[in-house]
């Protein structure tokens, strides 16, 4: 599949401090990729560099195949940002903003079809200081659309959002990718991460430290499940390790056993359950959710 954004190699250093260490990453066209990361992880001067904002120290950056340290108007056209924060008049209408910010493309979509895009539609005569905080954020990504871009950046889409807004806006974030649109996403949600995402990449110190699927990574970077149960009545920590095939921790009464075969795992826990006579109570199987991989990736350095 063709890239909307390749990155080799990228540095950025103000004097002796080095933001930006050397990332790579590929982002193709068509998915919605999650750049993750604390605060001073290097998201920022990353996402700036790669909308031609910031200038780079070293490295080889193509967005939708131009140089983004070398813009063009028609470059820019192609590329819709949706920034933490933003202000309209609150006595504009909905339908008047998409017209003014329209009038700055050379061929804009209708103002209509980019209000029906981002479910606002019926909402063209409404004065924007009176939509909900759910509706502001989906005026954003309208002036966003109005260019009709091939690339949307959207940084924290859902800050300060109660869950049924958070909601409405994954929806609506979904719904570009049927329209084509590349989204390169930042976010301090990992739900929302994993929900929206079709690949993440972890920063932390101005590297990566994991990319892929959400639901390929693991704190161990081997795709494991995690096991637990009650450890039975009368049953000790080296009876069950005895039955385990994988590393198998207990504190207090609960069992762990992480392992990279969960079939083969469980079946020889619970034939020995079986055969026993025993119960495994709260017997259950789960993959660590991004979350869980965030917070070790964050830990091992205190961060």
């Amino acid at each position: 599949m063709a890239l909307a954004i390749s990155v080799q190699g990228l540095r950025k250093t103000y004097g002796s401090v080095e933001a930006v260490r050397g990332v790579d990453f590929e982002v193709e066209t068509g998915e919605v990729f999650g750049l993750l990361g604390p605060n001073g992880a290097g998201k920022t001067t990353t996402i700036e560099i790669l909308e031609g904002y910031r200038p780079r120290s070293d490295g080889e950056v193509s967005v939708l195949g131009t140089d983004p340290s070398h813009p063009t108007r028609a470059w820019r056209e192609r590329i819709g940002l949706v920034l933490q924060e933003c202000q309209f008049d609150p006595l504009l209408q909905v339908g008047e903003i998409l017209s003014l910010f329209a009038s700055f493309y050379t061929d804009p979509l209708p103002v209509e079809e980019a209000a029906r895009l981002v479910g606002l539609g019926d909402r063209l005569g409404v004065r924007s200081g009176k939509l909900s905080g759910g509706q502001r954020r989906r005026l954003d990504v309208a002036v966003a659309l109005v260019s009709d871009p091939d690339l949307l950046f959207l940084d924290e889409p859902t800050t300060g959002f109660d869950p049924a807004a958070r909601r409405d806006a994954w929806n609506m974030i979904e719904g570009l990718g049927s329209l084509g649109k590349t989204v390169l996403l930042t976010t301090h949600y990992m739900d929302e991460a994993q929900h929206l995402s079709d690949r993440v990449a972890i920063l932390r110190g101005g590297e990566i430290v994991a990319s892929g699927r959400p639901d390929q990574l693991s704190p161990d970077g081997e795709g494991s499940t995690v096991i637990t149960f009650r450890l039975p009545s009368g049953v000790t920590a080296d009876d069950a390790r005895s039955h385990a095939d994988a590393p198998l921790e207990v504190s207090g009464q609960l069992v762990s056993v992480r392992t990279d075969n969960a079939q083969r795992t469980l079946y020889r826990l619970t034939s020995w359950a079986e055969e026993s006579g025993l119960e495994l109570a709260g017997l259950e199987a789960h993959r660590p959710t991004l979350e869980d991989v965030f917070l070790e990736l964050m830990g091992a350095d205190g961060a």
